[in-house]
């Protein structure tokens, strides 16, 4: 793929906590320059982000109830409220693994509801957290995040003990047919790796080595 046609796929993201305002707008920079998908940063900075990406086509895009997805339902709907209402037009949730791990189905689906309410129309991208579930939780993940009425789902959130695998991405694929998008994240650090995610169905990529991505 040419690196215009690769860019298209790509949440350029920084998520780091020592990350700077100058390091997220050399970020936000790149997205323009590159013509990546959006910018993926933590709360704090939405309007700094939505601010340096005003008049591009690349889209503000705030992690919810990251990294562990442990918190209350209120409290993710709070947040997804708040970053949408300074700027954000794509959030990225994360699940409450423990519950759904648990067997508790309709508690997920009702926290990933929550969300996806406040969220007012903004696109929610659903991390389910490959790396803890099984094939079947990682099923069940996926047609939970449908019927709460989710847009995307996403394997990782890049800070557990794996990332994004293509048999994973296949697997999501599979069970959302072309009903949601599916976002491939966590360790995706060359031209290869993120040709290899899209080859298996994913229609959006997580990258903090976006840059090198598209350098190949």
């Amino acid at each position: 793929m040419k690196s215009r046609e690769i860019a298209k796929y790509i949440d350029h993201t920084l998520l780091k906590p020592e990350a700077s305002e100058e390091a997220v707008r050399k970020l936000c920079a790149e997205a323009r320059d590159f013509g990546f998908a959006s910018v993926c940063v933590n709360g704090g900075f939405t309007e700094l982000v939505a601010r340096e990406l005003k008049g591009s086509d690349v889209k503000t895009c705030v992690v919810i109830g990251f990294p562990l997805g442990a918190g209350t339902s209120a409290a993710k709907a709070f947040e997804a409220a708040d970053a949408v209402s300074r700027g954000a037009e794509e959030i990225d949730m994360v699940i409450s693994v423990g519950r759904l791990r648990s067997g508790e189905t309709a508690s997920v689906r009702e926290d990933i509801r929550a969300v996806v309410q406040a969220a007012e129309g903004a696109l929610v991208k659903v991390i389910i957290e490959t790396c803890l579930l099984t094939d079947e939780q990682k099923e069940l993940a996926c047609r939970l995040a449908e019927e709460a009425g989710a847009h995307f789902v996403k394997t990782s959130t890049g800070f557990s003990t794996g990332g994004a695998t293509a048999e994973d991405v296949a697997l999501m694929r599979r069970v959302v047919g072309d009903r949601l998008g599916v976002k491939a994240s966590g360790g995706i650090r060359k031209r290869e790796d993120a040709e290899r995610m899209i080859a298996a169905g994913a229609s959006r990529i997580g990258a903090s080595a976006s840059v090198a991505i598209c350098a190949g």
